[in-house]
């Protein structure tokens, strides 16, 4: 699918959707810092720490098909200025908080917004950028998505020791303000032809992808056959099929799952879902091994992922070039390979490595990631039909929510239980659970065999995923269309 013309505001216009985008990847990861003072100044505790995140998670996984649909429906433009209101008015909740239950509610209400604000920007996106432009434009948003991923922590940290809490959640306001004038001002509206709603297909997605979701959360809490993960699996698995066949039955689907039968699609969302799952499980291991193994502090593992997200940033860039002449699945392949090396180099990190290998590790993984993403989001987004626009990018967003969710949980189990199976059956049974608890003791001698253990089951989970990357490497290949001399129309369904 391409425009005849590019709009004439076209870079303004991208400016302002990496605005949207950015001001929701900081907020999301700048919480990861301001968790000991949250439990310090509003007394949570682990339960409400943990909701505090969930509930954000929950309103965002569960709605963004549904609004993917309404933006095709109602306008791209009207969905994301209402998601950025949504988003502004729910920091400010959230800021105002005095205790856990009300910062519970304004962070659900934020994923709420993001959920609203996330499918329009790449559904804008795709409508004002020609296909010539589209992928330098895609590497971008992608750019500026890992910027905010990465700098999260970083401006967390910053705004804590100058300001207090409440600051990480204000500065979304002025910077939501900013993005509502540019998109009122910059963007056309756009939207799908006139169809029929689909509430029943809305109902039972926001239902099974809710519980899928919840699911999976539990999943490292309280293990797989806990009656609660089972109950939410069940739900999930019940809603997800129901909602398969009716959106396969009725004549006006929120979601066309047609779109599957095209590969670039297929294709370009499952090595999505699995780029995700190898990321969230980076996240999760490398920020445990900086802190528990390291020393360092939480804004030091922030900022020392910072080689990951200049390596993505420099890969984008070359990635929209060597993506015209080379194709999104040779892009995607070859790009996941190198996401999978570096998994493999992190697995030789040691309890006494420098900091020299781990920046080299990240180097790697964000030159994968910064060649792969792109161009899987690319092949995606160019499958689908411009009248589904808005739900095409939601199935990208809900892909990468789900695949991140799933890898902190999967990934999360692989390295508890490699940790405990390498830790001295003497040792007392919470230090064996945990490294936090078996450093808390201070013994010097059950702090070593911690370290030793915690990196033992870190090259277990970093071989794991690297197998799990090299997968979705090989899925792209066999599962993507080769690309030709002059492209063929993508939304073709072969």
């Amino acid at each position: 699918m391409s425009s005849s013309a590019s709009h004439p505001r076209r870079w303004l216009i991208l400016l302002t959707l990496c605005l949207s985008t950015l001001v929701l990847t900081v907020d999301n990861q700048v919480l990861t810092v301001a968790i000991p003072t949250l439990v310090r100044d509003l007394g949570a505790d682990a339960q409400d720490i943990q909701w505090i995140t969930d509930a954000y998670i929950l309103a965002c996984a569960g709605l963004l098909l549904t609004a993917g649909s309404l933006s095709d429906r109602y306008g791209r433009r009207r969905l994301l200025v209402i998601g950025l209101v949504v988003f502004a008015l729910a920091s400010l909740v959230a800021a105002a908080a005095t205790s856990p239950g009300q910062l519970i509610a304004g962070r659900a209400l934020m994923g709420v917004g993001t959920a609203l604000v996330l499918p329009s920007t790449l559904s804008i996106l795709i409508t004002v950028f020609t296909e010539e432009e589209r992928r330098t434009a895609t590497s971008a948003w992608s750019a500026v998505a890992m910027l905010g991923m990465i700098g999260g922590p970083i401006l967390g940290g910053a705004l804590l020791s100058g300001f207090g809490w409440n600051s990480v959640f204000l500065i979304n306001i002025p910077i939501a303000a900013l993005a509502i004038v540019a998109a009122l001002w910059l963007m056309p509206e756009s939207k799908g032809p006139a169809r029929k709603a689909d509430p029943l297909g809305a109902v039972l997605s926001v239902i099974g992808l809710t519980a899928l979701v919840w699911a999976i959360i539990e999943l490292p809490v309280a293990g797989l056959t806990a009656p609660g993960t089972l109950l939410a699996l069940a739900v999930a698995v019940v809603a997800l099929a129901a909602f398969a066949v009716w959106e396969l039955k009725t004549p006006s689907p929120m979601v066309p799952l047609s779109l599957y039968r095209n590969r670039d699609f297929s294709g370009g969302s499952f090595a999505l879902v699995l780029t995700q799952i190898g990321l969230g499980g980076l996240v999760l291991v490398l920020t445990q091994y900086l802190q528990f193994v390291l020393g360092y502090t939480p804004t030091e593992a922030g900022t020392a992922m910072v080689p990951m997200a200049v390596a993505t940033i420099a890969a984008n860039a070359l990635g929209a070039t060597l993506g015209r002449k080379l194709g999104n699945r040779t892009m995607t392949a070859a790009g996941l390979a190198v996401v999978a090396a570096g998994f493999g180099l992190m697995a030789s990190l040691a309890p006494d490595s420098g900091f020299a290998v781990v920046a080299a590790s990240l180097a790697v993984f964000g030159i994968g990631a910064g060649l792969a993403q792109p161009a899987a989001v690319a092949a995606l987004m160019g499958a689908v039909p411009p009248e589904h626009a808005g739900v095409g990018s939601a199935v990208n967003d809900t892909m990468q929510q789900a695949g991140g969710a799933l890898g902190v949980a999967v990934l999360g189990s692989v390295l508890a239980g490699a940790y405990t199976a390498s830790m001295p059956d003497t040792a007392p049974e919470p230090a064996r659970a945990s490294i936090g608890e078996a450093l808390a003791v201070g013994d010097p001698a059950l702090t070593h065999a911690a370290r030793e253990a915690f990196t033992s089951g870190m090259a277990t989970t970093s071989w794991a995923t690297a197998a799990l990357v090299l997968a979705a490497a090989v899925l792209a290949l066999f599962v993507m269309k080769p690309s030709s001399r002059k492209e063929t129309r993508e939304g073709e369904l072969v």
